[in-house]
């Protein structure tokens, strides 16, 4: 098999940081000695979440078996989810904002034996449901764990308790209309109903500069898919939650809480 050289679109800060994780998690746990040191682990990981390579492919390039390659790559998401804000410490930062962007996503997953729940009928295939939480000028400010692509994106934001957290801080919040009924401080444009008189002059205006809003949440789901591992998950639909959680942990960096 042939072997090249690559490149991961991310600052070195990013590799320490994740580096500097693992070799206190190997301290804590005393383990036995690893065909891998810290950083090339760390660099492993990375190369999986941000290129999206295959783990028989990094497993050739960094001369282990995909057995190995596998484990050091749960190993260390794991080890990142654990070190991700949940949704109370995202809302601390949230409720600074002068107003947040609510959307959903869907990331495409492989098929799977029991598909009925992950199918999209919107979307036409297969896939999990993240809600995206953006800021006025559409960075990424926390994404909630998957739910089975199935779910409808209001359903999805109420099991995740994001409409109640947001109304509860007194955060305008923008959402298109699939947010439709929501309440509390969620935002969703007028939406014409069968049998009932077109939109107005001032509704339709006012369609207009919400979709300007919401347009620029659209940077935060970029952002959050720029991680080439959501192009489409092939491993267990289960494992998403743990994979975005490892993201923002990534994303946000050392300023990420600890899981108390």
């Amino acid at each position: 098999m042939l072997s090249y050289p690559s490149a991961v679109a991310l600052s070195s800060r990013t590799l320490n940081h994740l580096a500097d994780l693992i070799r206190a998690e190997r301290t804590r746990r005393q383990g036995r000695w690893r065909r891998l040191d810290a950083g090339r682990q760390a660099l492993l990981t990375l190369a999986h979440l941000r290129n999206g390579d295959p783990i028989s492919r990094l497993a050739c390039g960094f001369a282990v078996s995909v057995t190995t390659a596998w484990r050091y790559v749960r190993e260390a998401i794991d080890l990142l989810a654990a070190h991700a804000d949940d949704l109370n410490a995202a809302m601390r930062r949230i409720a600074r904002l002068a107003y947040a962007i609510l959307d959903g996503t869907l990331i495409p997953i492989d098929r799977v034996a029991d598909q009925r729940p992950y199918y999209s009928g919107k979307h036409k295939h297969h896939g999990v449901n993240v809600q995206v939480i953006a800021d006025c000028k559409g960075r990424l400010v926390w994404a909630s764990p998957a739910l089975p692509g199935a779910a409808h994106d209001l359903t999805a934001a109420r099991t995740h308790g994001l409409i109640d957290a947001l109304s509860c801080a007194n955060v305008m919040t923008f959402a298109d209309k699939a947010y439709q009924g929501a309440g509390g401080s969620i935002a969703t444009p007028f939406k014409r109903r069968r049998h009932r008189p077109r939109l107005s002059r001032r509704q339709k205006t006012v369609n207009r500069h919400h979709a300007k809003i919401r347009a620029v949440g659209e940077r935060a789901v970029a952002t959050l898919k720029g991680w080439k591992i959501l192009t489409k998950l092939r491993c267990c639909p289960r494992r998403a939650t743990a994979i975005i959680k490892a993201i923002l942990a990534l994303h946000h960096g050392p300023t990420s809480q600890n899981p108390r």
